[in-house]
This record gives C-alpha cells, sequence and structure tokens, in this order.
C-alpha cells in the first residue's frame, strides 16, 4: 500500500509539475524573446549611426580636401595680384614718361620749322614703337590685374560655398 501511495504521490508530482512547466518555459521564452527583439533593434539603430558618422566623415573629408585646394588657389591668384599691382606703377610712369618724349620731340620737330631727315622720322617712329610697346605692357598689366580680381572674387565664393557645407555637416554632426 506504501508503495501505490508512493506511485500515486509521484505520478500526481508528476502531473502537476507537467502542468506548471511549460508556462514558466513560456513566460521564459517571452522575456528572452523580449530582450533579442530589443537588442536587435538597438543593433539596427547603431549600424544606421556608424553608416551615418562614416558617411559624415567621408563628407567632411571632402569638403576639407576642397576648402584647402580652393585656399591655395586664392593665395596664388593674391600673390600674382600683388605682383602686378606692384608693377603697375612703374609701367604707368614709364606710359607718361614716353608719351611726354614723345610729345617733346615732336614739338622740338614742329618749332625747328625744317622738314624732318630720315634720322630724325626714324628717331620718332622709334620713340612712337616704345610708347605702343609700353602702353601694352600696361594693358596686359591693367587686364591681368582684372581677371585676377575675377578670380579671387570667384574662389571666394566657392570658399563661402564650403564653409557653408561643412557648417551644415557641423549642425548634423552635433544634433546626433
Amino acid at each position: 500500500m506504501r508503495r501505490m501511495l508512493g506511485a500515486i504521490s509521484l505520478g500526481l508530482a508528476l502531473i502537476v509539475v507537467s502542468a506548471f512547466t511549460p508556462s514558466i518555459f513560456a513566460r521564459q521564452t517571452r522575456q528572452d524573446s523580449d530582450v533579442l527583439g530589443a537588442l536587435l533593434v538597438e543593433v539596427r539603430g547603431l549600424r544606421a549611426a556608424i553608416e551615418q558618422m562614416s558617411s559624415a566623415s567621408a563628407r567632411v573629408q571632402l569638403a576639407m580636401g576642397r576648402l584647402q585646394l580652393n585656399e591655395q588657389r586664392i593665395t596664388t591668384y593674391m600673390r600674382r595680384l600683388d605682383e602686378i599691382r606692384d608693377r603697375r606703377p612703374a609701367a604707368e610712369l614709364d606710359v607718361q614718361k614716353r608719351q611726354r618724349e614723345l610729345n617733346e620731340f615732336a614739338n622740338a620737330i614742329r618749332a625747328s620749322g625744317r622738314p624732318p631727315t630720315p634720322e630724325v622720322d626714324e628717331e620718332f617712329k622709334r620713340q612712337k614703337g616704345e610708347l605702343a610697346e609700353a602702353s601694352a605692357y600696361l594693358l596686359r598689366l591693367r587686364t591681368e590685374e582684372a581677371e585676377l580680381s575675377r578670380n579671387i572674387a570667384t574662389e571666394q565664393d566657392r570658399w563661402a560655398e564650403i564653409n557653408r557645407t561643412l557648417e551644415e555637416l557641423d549642425r548634423a554632426l552635433t544634433r546626433r
């Protein structure tokens, strides 16, 4: 009888244990799947953040490279502009001097009242040619100065645009 009672008790215990066991396992499985889902969402968020950061990093590097090249161009243009501005006053004085000399020579020929000799004509043509060369040189300097000024303005506009891009990237990165 004792054996029978023991067997019945053991059977009842197994029935009770088997009745409660699925709910314990189900609860644990549900908690595990909730944790796994949360981890999956977090991993996806981290992946997206890493992709954004690497994309932003590449954009920042590209913009910085463009900015450096732009600054080098501006520096080169500014140096050339300074050289031209240094040479222009001397060229202007040379043109004025040659014009004054040519006018004085022409006035001297007229004041002499005699027809000019071939040597005088040759000297007049030579001085006139030198004046034309000096005037052409001055015109080239002025043209190059204007062109460099335009190039500098264009490059400064590009610099401002690149700088705006960098500021936008900075704002985008600090928001995250």
